[in-house]
This record gives structure tokens, sequence and C-alpha cells, in this order.
């Protein structure tokens, strides 16, 4: 009797571990949970190439890092502070928000209200009609020489 407590005893030990250790795993992020993340950032080596789309090899292991700290449970924000960290703010995708960077948000809208502005003014006077040209008084020409070239055009 004391065999069969201690096999189920051992039973249940092995069978409480490997259930834990398959909780334990998670599932590998899928390509497009990297690639959400890599979009936003771009390569370091690479000029204004996204980490997403580059070819070299130091992306790809950029890109398997970034599915190794998902897979470690790390949030998006993680990644991107450890990026900046290890490369500077170059890497982002968007500038962070502060300093001088808010114009990168601020002026393109500005120009674009501004530019749709004058465009209706424009279109506005263009549809407004032409006045009529008042008559014009024949004035006697001060030189003689058009004076007489006006004379004989009327003659003709």
């Amino acid at each position: 009797m004391r065999k069969f407590w201690l096999a189920t005893l051992l039973a249940l030990l092995f069978t409480g571990l490997a259930a834990n250790a398959a909780l334990a795993q998670q599932p590998t992020p899928s390509d497009d949970e990297v690639n959400a993340i890599a979009k936003q950032l771009y390569c370091p080596v690479c000029e204004n190439t996204p980490l997403d789309v580059c070819p070299t090899q130091a992306c790809a292991q950029w890109r398997e890092l970034i599915r190794e700290k998902l897979a470690a449970g790390w949030t998006e924000q993680q990644i991107k502070d450890y990026f900046v960290e290890m490369y500077g703010e170059r890497v982002l995708g968007a500038p962070p928000a502060r300093g001088l960077n808010w114009l990168a948000y601020i002026v393109p809208p500005v120009v674009i209200l501004a530019g749709v502005y004058v465009l209706w003014r424009g279109m506005r006077t263009w549809k407004q009609p032409l006045q009529a040209a008042s008559p014009s008084v024949d004035v006697p020409p001060s030189d003689e020489y058009v004076a007489r070239l006006e004379e004989e055009l009327r003659k003709r």
C-alpha cells in the first residue's frame, strides 16, 4: 500500500511540474507583432530606413531582439525606450513631442491651413465679375511723333 501512495504522489508531482512548465511557456510573438514595433523604429546603421523593411543582418538581429523582448513580456514602450537608450532618439520613427520637436507637429497643419486660405481667397476673387472699363477720353498725345502716328492710323 505504501508503494501505491508513493507512486501516486510521484505521478501527481510530475504532472504538476509538467503543467507548470507548459503554462510558463508563452507563444512566440508573430512577425506582425514584431513588425508593428519595428515599423516605428528606424535602423541605427542605415539612413532613413524603417527597421521592419531594412534588409541588413543587423536589422534582422534587432527584429529578433524585439521578438525576444516581447516574449519576455516587455511592452511596446519599454522596447522603444530600450532602443532609444542604446542608439539615441534618432531610431524613433516620430520625434518625441518636447522641446523644438513640437514644430514638427505644428508647422505642417498651419502651412496647410494657410494654403487653403490663400486658395479660397484666390477663388473668391476669380469668381467676381470684372469691372467695366471706363470710357477713355481722347487725350492729345504729348509727343509729336505719336500724334502723327495716330493721325495716320485714323486715316486708314
